[in-house]
């Protein structure tokens, strides 16, 4: 019989993505942290990881982020992985489930990519098709990240949001948009990046990623790679603050997972992503209702306006900011009523 796990919805705040080197420290610090997100293929069998993450459980909101099950794959998700991550949702009862508009497996072989499609009507099909097969499974909604691309089908006849808007109206999914993502692929591939969050119904926006990337020049071409490898850069910030003040604030991840730091540099980042969140909510009311309740107790604090020379809002002013308009005339160090500590 499986654990049964208390409720822990995840808040609209900001999570980190579990990583192995990080497990030890979580377990014997239990720092703060909005909620935490694992691959599901990391957890499809028995090891000390699972035993861990099924105590971080007890303590943490849980999200779990499929990564092999090749929703654009024309011959249908593989059965057997299907069965593999429903065990996992079972045994763990995360919060949410996603999955990547990609495709990753032909004819038997797992590639070690994520691959883009052709967004047309037979591939809306194909993928409407397995997503109803992913949630029938689970028994719960499922969210679909956007993809970084590095090249497109010319024989695509819609936009990949296009696709996604489509999604979600056939088969009633939710959507992961990735922010890092759109920016590696509206560079890479010569398109605007806010049109493309524009483009996105916002009611089915239920989870942001947020991540660095690698840049690269190619024969005098700069490509952009989504390596996970670094802090979140400042257009990508610029990209979040877009999509909060369209949608309002949502769970949103920091992703990691080439050269991870110290763990403390991943709780950082979800700290600027928490304060830029909060600041925007502060001082401007989204297009969008927020999905859920601000807190009453900021209702009427207002943030100045502290942007850089490029028109780019960095989180840690904000977060200063933050600070010292929640705890009044108090513009200390350190404020021991709150314990806020202002570096």
């Amino acid at each position: 019989m499986p654990k049964t796990f208390p409720t822990h919805p995840v808040p609209c705040a900001a999570g980190i993505g579990l990583r192995s080197i990080h497990i030890a420290e979580m377990l014997s610090r239990r720092p703060a942290a909005g909620w935490l997100e694992v691959h599901a293929e990391n957890y499809m069998g028995q090891s000390a990881a699972v035993d861990a993450l099924e105590k971080l459980r007890e303590v943490y909101p849980l999200s779990v982020h499929g990564v092999g099950l090749s929703l654009g794959s024309a011959s249908g998700v593989d059965r057997a992985h299907l069965e593999r991550l429903r065990l996992v949702c079972e045994r763990f009862q995360p919060a949410i489930v996603s999955e990547h508009l990609a495709w990753s497996v032909a004819d038997g072989a797992y590639l070690n990519d994520l691959l883009p499609l052709r967004y047309d009507d037979e591939a809306l099909v194909i993928v409407s098709g397995n997503i109803g097969r992913l949630q029938d499974t689970l028994k719960r909604q499922v969210f679909i990240e956007n993809l970084s691309a590095y090249l497109a089908f010319a024989e695509s006849s819609m936009t990949e949001a296009e696709f996604l808007s489509e999604l979600v109206n056939r088969t009633g999914c939710g959507l992961l948009l990735d922010v890092n993502n759109v920016h590696v692929s509206a560079s890479n591939l010569d398109y605007d990046a806010l049109a493309f969050i524009d483009a996105l119904p916002a009611e089915a926006i239920g989870e942001i990623h947020l991540a660095g990337h690698a840049v690269n020049e190619v024969d005098g071409d700069v490509i952009l790679i989504d390596d996970h490898g670094s802090r979140v850069p400042p257009a990508v910030w610029s990209l979040y603050a877009h999509a909060l003040r369209r949608i309002g604030p949502r769970p949103t991840l920091i992703e990691w997972d080439t050269d991870v730091p110290p763990l403390q540099v991943l709780l950082g980042e979800a700290m600027w992503a928490d304060m830029l969140a909060r600041s925007i909510a502060f001082g401007e009311r989204p297009e969008e209702p927020p999905v859920t309740v601000r807190d009453s107790r900021f209702e009427t604090m207002k943030l100045p306006d502290r942007d850089d020379a490029s028109g780019i809002r960095f989180p840690a002013l904000a977060a200063i900011a933050a600070v010292k308009a929640a705890c009044g005339k108090c513009a200390s160090d350190r404020c021991r009523r709150h314990g806020h500590v202002l570096h």
